[in-house]
């Protein structure tokens, strides 16, 4: 991790003032935000959030921006009720916290979820997409999960999943140059052992000068030097989609 101190340097970024398009919905034992396109769709996307929680407005925004592109996008609380990590919390309490919320154990939510994009929404192509913690389970859900098409994995913590490189399904890591939470040496060594092991297409791209929560936490308009590698990372993540589904 990056320090002991801030053993994750996720920060809120610059935080959306943003209300969201779609509705908050029950699905089986856990919440969800859902944003449905305007025409019917077969094509759905999980949205895995970050560490603060299912509700933060710059999730929600990828989620819909999901949906602008023809996609049923669904953004479950993964952390199934458990409070969200807050910025006014010590960090020095952060890794007993992130222990209680295992990305590698999400697959009976994920189970739920997908019954109900099938049953409800009508899918039958469904992608996954992370974020930080999201990002790790979307690694997770990769190597396991026989159910999705596809996955996008926004700066996942690779160090969870070491040992584990056989992906069951094509998959899209992006990472930043200056993320002090992943640094290039294990993106390096993801990309060599996927070489090695992986059956399936993927890629790994790194967006210079980037930090950790750049695609879906920083704002456009105050960050000129960045906005066109958030743009970029945006663009990649649903040409990847649409490739897949």
């Amino acid at each position: 991790m990056a320090n002991e101190a801030r053993p994750c340097p996720c920060d809120i970024g610059d935080r959306f003032d943003y209300g969201g398009r779609g509705q908050e919905v029950q699905v089986g034992h856990i919440k969800a935000y859902v944003c449905k396109p305007s025409a019917s769709a077969d094509k759905a996307v999980i949205v895995i959030h970050d560490i603060f929680g299912w509700q933060l407005p710059n999730t929600r925004y990828i989620a819909d921006m999901l949906t602008t592109n023809g996609y049923t996008a669904i953004c479950p609380d993964f952390f199934v009720g458990q409070e969200a990590w807050k910025p006014s919390n010590d960090w020095a309490t952060f890794n007993d916290w992130v222990k209680t919320r295992d990305a590698g154990k999400i697959d009976k939510e994920v189970d739920v979820v997908l019954k109900y994009l099938k049953d409800q929404c009508g899918a039958k192509k469904i992608g996954v997409v992370g974020f930080c913690w999201g990002g790790a389970a979307v690694q997770h859900l990769m190597l396991k999960n026989p159910h999705f098409k596809t996955g996008v994995s926004v700066y996942g913590v690779i160090s969870r999943f070491e040992d584990k490189h056989s992906l069951l399904h094509p998959t899209f890591f992006i990472f930043g140059e200056k993320d002090d939470i992943i640094p290039l040496e294990q993106v390096t060594s993801l990309e060599q052992k996927l070489k090695q092991y992986c059956k399936v297409d993927y890629e790994v791209k790194i967006y210079p000068g980037q930090t950790h929560g750049f695609v879906h936490r920083k704002r456009e308009d105050i960050n000129p030097q960045d906005k066109p590698y958030i743009e970029e990372g945006r663009k990649d993540m649903i040409n990847w989609l649409n490739k897949y589904l």
